[in-house]
């Protein structure tokens, strides 16, 4: 769990005190906790949430300066019961760098390596109940390589152009999050 930010003075009558931490599951991703917490005005109460070592994903596009085609991956999502289509991503390693994570995990789901990398943004996806951090980034001018998923991972690489998946999150066809936000962020930000 990363250490707070040292509290704003403004935010005193908003900040928690942690006052027991209690990891009551360690799984192969994911922990889950349940601390008491000391509230602004004295009492405690008790926080549960997910502990998640944080993770990366990536807008590959095809071209160096051209923005055209992006490189998504489909693959089924136990929680939700739905194949989904996402950016290409994954959870960072102890003492990997997100720069490396990227690196890694681009290269295992579609068999690609870029040319260029960039941070886009750093957001948490659910702060309420967890306390992962997603770190986005571009990819431009990919060489294609061979892909090599983890073993229990079954994808399939997709290529399309960029305004298609656009449309498609337009149209709530994709759903998951970090595409969205990653997707309507180079729309948005970046230069075309």
């Amino acid at each position: 769990m990363k250490k707070a930010r040292a509290p704003n003075p403004r935010d005193h009558g908003l900040v928690e005190l942690l006052v027991r931490r209690n990891q009551v599951y360690r799984g192969r991703s994911v922990n889950f906790r349940v601390d008491r917490i000391r509230l602004p005005d004295g009492r405690t109460a008790v926080r549960e949430y997910l502990d998640h070592p944080g993770a990366v994903g990536v807008v590959a596009f095809l071209g160096l300066r051209d923005r055209r085609r992006v490189v998504l991956v489909r693959q089924y999502r136990h929680p939700v019961g739905e194949v989904t289509l996402e950016i290409p991503a994954g959870k960072l390693d102890p003492g990997e760098s997100a720069l490396a994570c990227v690196r890694r995990e681009l290269l295992e789901e579609t068999g690609y390596s870029a040319r260029r990398l960039r941070p886009l943004l750093d957001y948490w996806p659910t702060p309420a109940f967890a306390n992962e951090e997603l770190h986005l980034f571009v990819a431009e001018g990919l060489s294609p390589g061979r892909h090599a998923p983890d073993h229990d991972e079954f994808l399939e690489v997709v290529e399309m152009p960029f305004q298609k998946a656009l449309g498609l999150v337009r149209s709530g066809k994709i759903r998951d999050s970090k595409t969205v936000i990653g997707l309507l962020a180079c729309a948005l930000w970046e230069p075309r």
